[in-house]
């Protein structure tokens, strides 16, 4: 099994570019959204170490913004007791798609939580700025508080990059992307 991880800047496409190569993706942001949702223990965990923030079951997104915007510990607080579980969901799919030939993970902090191994296959979804920052503010859920705390969680884009096996260009052009990402695969999978 080929393991692709997906780099990037946050807003650069990454998702997008996980999805065009037709094989399974681990998709964490996807992953968190269940956990709090449907994970009790984890609720659990997090009222506990965060009452003043956490009310009810399931777990409420704009409730876990705020504590990260009064405090940056708290985003480290809430990583500690959500990324064991998002890892085990990963070795969960893993096993699940054991007989695939490719897995493509979109996991945002891949380098930062020491995810990635030496065998992974490493992408990198290179955008502009602007074009990245034009894309976020459409969001309806962003908030640049949030943003730049992530952000000062992340390695150097250009560290990123340099480590990267293969860097895709995304100029939000759909036809671009799929041609690119078309190629890259059939390097990786030396056709």
């Amino acid at each position: 099994m080929i393991k692709i991880g997906i780099l990037g800047d946050i807003g650069s496409g990454k998702s997008y570019v996980a999805k065009q190569f037709g094989f399974p993706v681990f998709d964490a942001d996807v992953e968190v959204a269940k956990i709090y949702k449907k994970n009790k223990t984890c609720f659990n965990r997090l009222k506990n170490k965060l009452p003043k923030y956490i009310s009810s079951f399931p777990l409420k997104k704009n409730e876990l913004r705020k504590a990260i915007i009064d405090n940056q510990s708290n985003l480290k607080t809430i990583i500690k007791i959500v990324h064991p579980i998002v890892r085990a969901n990963m070795n969960n799919f893993f096993k699940k798609n054991k007989n695939k030939k490719i897995v493509v993970l979109d996991i945002p902090l891949l380098m930062e939580n020491k995810i990635n191994k030496k065998n992974y296959i490493l992408v990198f979804v290179d955008a502009k700025k602007k074009e990245i920052q034009r894309r976020l503010r459409k969001k309806t859920n962003y908030n640049p508080k949030i943003y730049y705390k992530l952000k000062k969680l992340q390695l150097p884009l250009e560290f990123k990059k340099r480590k990267s096996d293969f860097v895709v260009k995304n100029n939000f052009k759909s036809s671009s992307i799929k041609k690119n990402v078309k190629v890259l695969k059939n390097k990786i999978l030396g056709k």
